[in-house]
């Protein structure tokens, strides 16, 4: 299984978290705690899929989003949020974002959704 993996979360938890999963899944993976991470991380590496929590401290996942898809339109995107806003996850969808989670989500779940974008992704 091969695919590159952004996860944007200020949570240290969550990010170890996902690292670990998707690190034994055989994914490479980078982490960023703000969007100006993110970015930097976008450029230097070229990521397959990134998740992306919704609510960071100063740029916001909405913000980081649409930064992201003009340096890349075909960034994958999935979303998670702790704050079932219905807003912000529609207009997450609008500017590109394929999916979204909820917090605490299912692990098994993000597994499962991250093989099946990175899969569509590799095989374009």
């Amino acid at each position: 299984m091969q695919g590159k993996i952004l996860i944007v979360d200020d949570q240290f938890g969550i990010r170890i978290l996902l690292n670990e999963v998707l690190q034994k899944e055989g994914y490479e993976t980078f982490q960023a705690a703000n969007g100006l991470q993110a970015l930097q991380i976008v450029e230097e590496h070229s990521p397959d899929l990134m998740l992306l929590d919704m609510k960071i401290p100063g740029m916001d996942g909405i913000e980081i989003l649409k930064r992201m898809k003009v340096k890349d339109k075909n960034l994958q995107v999935i979303i998670m949020t702790a704050y079932g806003e219905l807003d912000m996850i529609q207009e997450a969808k609008n500017l590109g974002a394929i999916t979204h989670f909820a917090k605490p989500f299912d692990i098994d779940e993000i597994r499962a959704a991250v093989r099946k974008y990175i899969t569509a992704a590799n095989s374009l």
